[in-house]
């Protein structure tokens, strides 16, 4: 009996701790978020089905009655060490497959891994104390391949449950970060914060923001995409300096309430909305609830402050229709557009090629000047329109702007161009969504040569979700000369409307990996030069 529960342990500890580590990944790439892990959990339940399975094997195990005893309790300690293995062998395999955004152990993982670990050592020892109490300890040996199985199989909610168990600990950790940070803030009055959010777009205009300002101010962004409150906590711990003279702030929101909970945090003097469209539908559950968030940044903009909104979305219009009059703010903002309308910040004369874009600027006060830049695509001045209109109520005359916005160049993975040699690469790989897919494939559309789309479609996108994909197939397929599509369930929407635009069937291609997709593109034959969009790249928890 020692022997066939030390061969059990010996296979449990891996696989405990291989299934313990999927998903605690899968729940940070959840935002840590109870809620959202249980409807991912809901929607691949059939990826960790085997775990189900272990949770039934050691049940069974536990309660089997002592007259069965001998052979049934040998067959079952063998089922076991097969699952165990199978265990160990698919998960092996699906954390080397989900390397996308891998595993961060940050303090807050740790913490919930200790969690787990002590609230499973605590289950061992009651089974243990219980079957001494009953005068037995053989009984617990009996049964203790059914308590490791067990384990090992409720590995699949048990993140959740410490992260229940370490809330307290984790708000009151957040909360001394949140008052660091705040006193730092206080240290710096003359700091002046500039708050930027939106659907899409945000984080572009962040980083073209930084490009243009730092010609005159010492200026801090927040990096790559943070944009939650810690990661704004993060920021201003770790990088903000007493030098610094502008903070710009990146404010990223899933749900009602988040940007408020950012600017409570910041306090910003001057507000932008770069976008308001259907993303992250499947949290927020309309686009009013996402109109009345991304405009908690406008709420917070003191009066005297400044209001930069995007002219050309309808969705921040309609917001700004239902505001008017209720403060000086929403009166008069500073506007800004890309398609000509006369009226506070606009771009006319847009030029676009292969290898850049022109257009000129005229601001409100009636300056103008004509500018180039490298990013390709007309859909790319309105967030530069944004950024120029920032830097110039700031001070900085649109003469001294032309060189900054020649220098700015592509965010990573947001339109960016990788050439080589005969193939360029469009990477468009970052949180593809329906507005900015249009404006990929339609700049796809104007590089001469052979154009091929890649793309797994988009998420987040609740009930419509299909319905948005499938236009977007409608979009490719008058743009593209050959689509390959990543996932067949998922991109079947999309299909259909590549298919009645008729779009050749035979210039379709699914593939199971991006991958796989890729060097297929690469091996296509042409004598044309070839242009590969890779639009989205679905996270690992997708």
């Amino acid at each position: 009996m020692i022997i066939r529960t030390l061969i059990t342990l010996v296979l449990a500890l891996p696989a405990f701790w291989l299934t313990m580590r999927y998903n605690m990944h899968m729940f940070q790439l959840n935002t840590y978020m109870n809620n959202e892990q249980r409807a991912w959990l809901s929607r691949n339940r059939h990826l960790q089905w085997i775990l189900r399975f272990a949770e039934v094997l050691g049940i069974a195990r536990i309660c089997l009655p002592k007259s069965w005893y001998g052979w049934a309790d040998i067959v079952l300690d063998v089922l076991i060490w097969l699952t165990l293995t199978v265990i160990i062998l698919v998960y092996r395999l699906m954390v080397e497959m989900n390397s996308k955004k891998p595993l961060k152990f940050t303090p807050r993982v740790r913490r919930m891994v200790g969690t787990i670990i002590f609230l499973c050592l605590l289950f061992i020892g009651a089974v243990c104390l219980i079957s001494y109490m009953l005068g037995t300890m053989d009984g617990a040996l009996r049964v203790m391949s059914g308590v490791l199985v067990l384990l090992v199989g409720c590995q699949i909610g048990m993140e959740m449950i410490a992260n229940t168990v370490n809330k307290p600990i984790e708000l009151n950790i957040n909360n001394g970060y949140i008052r660091d940070a705040r006193r730092i803030l206080r240290q710096n009055p003359d700091l002046k914060i500039i708050g930027v959010t939106g659907s899409y777009g945000k984080t572009s205009v962040k980083f073209y923001l930084e490009t243009l300002l730092k010609q005159r101010y010492s200026t801090l962004v927040t990096p790559e995409s943070y944009n939650t409150p810690m990661g704004i906590v993060i920021t201003i711990r770790k990088f903000l300096k007493p030098t610094h003279e502008v903070f710009v702030c990146e404010m990223g929101a899933r749900y009602v309430g988040e940007i408020k909970e950012d600017c409570d945090l910041v306090h910003p003097h001057h507000g932008l909305i770069t976008s308001i469209g259907p993303q992250h539908l499947d949290t927020f559950g309309s686009l009013e609830n996402i109109q009345k968030t991304k405009f908690e940044l406008a709420d917070a903009v003191p009066d005297g402050g400044m209001l930069f909104l995007n002219g050309d979305n309808e969705y921040i219009k309609e917001e700004l229709g239902r505001r008017r009059g209720t403060r000086p703010l929403y009166d008069d903002p500073v506007m800004y557009y890309s398609d000509g309308t006369e009226s506070g910040y606009y771009a006319s004369d847009v030029a676009v090629t292969n290898h850049g874009t022109d257009f000129t600027v005229n601001a409100p006060d009636g300056e103008s000047a004509r500018f180039s830049m490298k990013l390709v695509g007309g859909h790319n001045v309105i967030n530069v329109m944004g950024a120029i209109a920032v830097a110039h109520e700031l001070g900085i005359s649109l003469a001294d702007l032309r060189i900054p916005v020649r220098r700015i160049q592509s965010v990573p993975h947001r339109m960016e161009m990788k050439n080589h040699g005969d193939v360029t690469i469009i990477d468009d790989a970052f949180n593809s969504n329906p507005i900015g897919s249009k404006a990929a494939v339609e700049t796809l559309a104007m590089m001469d040569g052979m154009r091929i789309l890649i793309t797994p479609g988009m998420v987040e996108l609740g009930e419509d979700e299909a319905e948005y994909n499938r236009k977007f197939g409608t979009y490719a397929a008058a743009c593209c000369d050959r689509i390959f599509l990543v996932g067949a369930a998922h991109t079947k929407p999309i299909k259909e409307g590549i298919l009645s635009e008729g779009f050749p069937e035979d210039h379709i291609e699914i593939f199971d990996k991006v991958e796989d997709a890729i060097n297929r593109a690469y091996a296509v034959r042409t004598k044309e030069h070839k242009y590969i969009l890779l639009e989205n790249d679905l996270p690992d928890n997708y």
